[in-house]
C-alpha cells in the first residue's frame, strides 16, 4: 500500500512539472506577453473586424492586444519592411498585389485565412435608378458615351468619377483604369479625401435621386442599402491587373478587377510565438451577408465602429464562438 501510495505521488510530481514546464500554454492562453499591434483601417467593415479581433484577444485570451491606424498599402508595406502591424485582419490582396507578392518573396507575413465567406467584391457602381433609365450603360467601357450624364456643377463639360480614398490600395487600380480607358477628357477622377466624403457623396446624391458613378467595395451597408448596380468590366486579365495596382505603371490596359482575394494577414512571427492566437485567425471568417447586417445596423444607428463590434459579440455568437474554445467564448462574453 505504501509503495502504491509512493508511486501515485511521484506521478502527481512528474504531472505538476510538466503543467508547469516553462513555455507551455493551455489552448485558452495567450503565449506572449508582447504587445500584438492590429491594424484598423479607414472603413467601417475593417475598422470593426479589427476591434473584434482586439476584444477577442484581450478579453478571451489574456493578451496584450490594441489596435493601431492603418490602410491597405501602408498596412502591407510596413508588415512587409517593419514587421508591424501584427495583424490585418481585412487586407485586401487583389488591390495591393504589387507588394503582397514582396510579402510572399520576403516570407515574414502569411495569410491565415479569408475573412469574408464569399470573398470581396470591388469595382465602379451606379445606382439602381441610374442603370434602369440608361440601358446602353452597363460596363466601365460605356462610361465615356455618358460623361454628361455624370457632370458635376463645378465642372459641367466634363463627367465626375469618384475615386478611390487616398492610400488605399484601389486608389492606383482607379487611376490605371481611368488612363486605360482614354477618360482624361470626358471624365473628371475625383478624389473623395477619405472612405467617410465617399460614403457620404454616394448618399447624397442617392437621397436626390441624381446620377453618380463611384469606387466601392462589398461586403458593405452601402451596396445593399442605396442598391448599387456594378458596372460591368472585361475578363480579369492576372499580368495586366498586376500592372494595374503599380503606380509605376507604364502602359495600363484594362482588366477586370481580381476577385476579392482579402485576408486575414499575420506576420510569421506571432505564429510562432502565440500558437493559440494563429489558431483563432486561422479561423475568423465572417459570412458576407452577416456582416452587410451588422454595417447596416450601424450605419442606420448612427454607431461607432465599438458600438457595432459589441452588436457583432452580442447578435452573432453562433458565428464567432466557432473561431475561439468554450472557456474563451466564456471570457469574452463576460466583458459585455
Amino acid at each position: 500500500m505504501n509503495a502504491m501510495k509512493r508511486v501515485f505521488l511521484a506521478l502527481v510530481i512528474i504531472g505538476v512539472a510538466i503543467c508547469s514546464k516553462p513555455g507551455t500554454t493551455s489552448a485558452t492562453e495567450c503565449g506572449t506577453s508582447d504587445k500584438i499591434a492590429i491594424a484598423e483601417m479607414t472603413w467601417l467593415s475593417a475598422s470593426v473586424l479589427a476591434i473584434i479581433t482586439q476584444r477577442i484577444l484581450k478579453d478571451g485570451y489574456g493578451c496584450n492586444a490594441e489596435t493601431i491606424p492603418g490602410d491597405t498599402v501602408p498596412s502591407a508595406t510596413s508588415m512587409l519592411t517593419k514587421g508591424s502591424p501584427d495583424i490585418a485582419p481585412e487586407l485586401w490582396i487583389s488591390t495591393a498585389s504589387t507588394i503582397w507578392n514582396k510579402i510572399q518573396k520576403k516570407g515574414n507575413v502569411y495569410k491565415a485565412g479569408d475573412i469574408f465567406g464569399s470573398g470581396g467584391k470591388e469595382g465602379w457602381w451606379i445606382p439602381d435608378y441610374v442603370a434602369k433609365a440608361n440601358p446602353g450603360l452597363k460596363s466601365i467601357t460605356d462610361l465615356e458615351k455618358f460623361s454628361k450624364l455624370f457632370a458635376d456643377v463645378s465642372n459641367p463639360d466634363k463627367g465626375r468619377l469618384y475615386g478611390c480614398p487616398p492610400g488605399w490600395g484601389c486608389e492606383i487600380i482607379t487611376q490605371n483604369l481611368f488612363k486605360a480607358l482614354g477618360l482624361v477628357k470626358s471624365f473628371e477622377l475625383f478624389s473623395p479625401g477619405s472612405g467617410a466624403n465617399l460614403k457620404a457623396s454616394i448618399a447624397r446624391k442617392v437621397t436626390q435621386k441624381k446620377p453618380i458613378v463611384a469606387y466601392y467595395w462589398g461586403p458593405t451597408a452601402v451596396i445593399g442599402k442605396y442598391n448599387l448596380v456594378r458596372l460591368g468590366m472585361p475578363p480579369f486579365d492576372n499580368e495586366k491587373f498586376t500592372c494595374l495596382t503599380n503606380k509605376d505603371c507604364q502602359n495600363p490596359q484594362l482588366s477586370g478587377w481580381k476577385p476579392g482575394d482579402v485576408a486575414v494577414a499575420v506576420v510569421s512571427k506571432l505564429r510562432d510565438k502565440a500558437p493559440n492566437v494563429a489558431a483563432f485567425l486561422g479561423k475568423l471568417q465572417v459570412p458576407n451577408a452577416t456582416l452587410n447586417k451588422v454595417l447596416a445596423w450601424a450605419d442606420d444607428n448612427k454607431a461607432s465602429s465599438e458600438d457595432a463590434a459589441l452588436h457583432f459579440l452580442k447578435t452573432e455568437q453562433a458565428v464567432w464562438t466557432k473561431w475561439v474554445p468554450a472557456d474563451v467564448a466564456k471570457k469574452v462574453k463576460a466583458s459585455f
